[in-house]
């Protein structure tokens, strides 16, 4: 009875290798070399760097994440920006100060000129007069005094009709309307009225100018304030500053 054929033995750890195939070595592979999967025989694990067909390797970049949408008021207008809002500010303080110094600056002039005058006079032989403390306190003390007092008045009146009446027309003044913001009610319902207007004032304008380190408060408040990014004076007469097309 004729035999089967014999056949070598397989060698442990694997199959036998295809027909005109080597078989795989045994035992582990040199460093830093690893055996693709495509050719690695079964009962070997797959390289942790070679994923699954379809599956990016871990290492490569991820989509970025989206942006997030700009904050809303509740008429669904997007709210101004801390740089946009000090920039407005920045435009209202240099116009004021050009008013005053027009206005001001002639009559302030006159009273230096004066005291100038009066305490270089000069006696015949040529030594200086001594001035006269009652003159002084008549002639320039008591005016000087009356100037700052009427600087004050008129200021306040200034700002008011500046701030509150031109303010509630429109929501804006000139710094506002450059940057394109408008002040407007956190209620939608409600349009800005004077006394909307009239409560910022009292609180940026007036308060803020008497109290130390308030103004500062005041304006840095929108930085962590939400979700309407108010300063102090917006949350006190309930408005807030949006941004807007013209």
């Amino acid at each position: 009875m004729t035999q089967p054929p014999s056949y070598p033995t397989p060698p442990a750890g694997g199959p036998p290798p295809a027909a005109g195939g080597v078989a795989p070595s045994p035992g582990p592979h040199p460093q830093g070399y690893a055996v693709p999967p495509q050719y690695a025989p079964p009962g070997y694990p797959v390289p942790p760097q070679y994923g699954p067909a379809g599956h990016p390797p871990p290492h490569w970049p991820t989509a970025p994440p989206a942006l997030s949408p700009p904050a809303l008021s509740p008429a669904g207008q997007p709210l101004a920006s801390f740089g946009d809002r000090l920039l407005a500010w920045l435009i209202d303080t240099a116009l004021a100060t050009v008013v005053v110094m027009v206005l001001f600056m002639p009559v302030f002039l006159v009273l230096w000129w004066r005291m100038f005058r009066e305490v270089t006079r000069t006696n015949p032989d040529g030594t200086l007069v001594e001035p006269d403390p009652a003159t002084f306190l008549t002639d320039f003390f008591l005016p000087l005094l009356l100037f700052e007092i009427g600087i004050f008045v008129v200021l306040l009146g200034l700002y008011w009709l500046y701030h509150v009446e031109y303010l509630k027309r429109g929501g804006q003044t000139l710094g506002k309307k450059i940057m394109k913001l408008r002040v407007v009610p956190l209620d939608p319902t409600r349009t800005l009225d004077r006394r909307m207007a009239g409560r910022r004032w009292l609180v940026q304008y007036l308060a803020c100018s008497l109290v130390p380190g308030l103004s500062y408060a005041d304006g840095f408040w929108q930085l962590w304030d939400k979700p309407w990014q108010q300063c102090l004076h917006d949350k006190f007469a309930a408005t807030v500053v949006v941004k807007v097309a013209s």
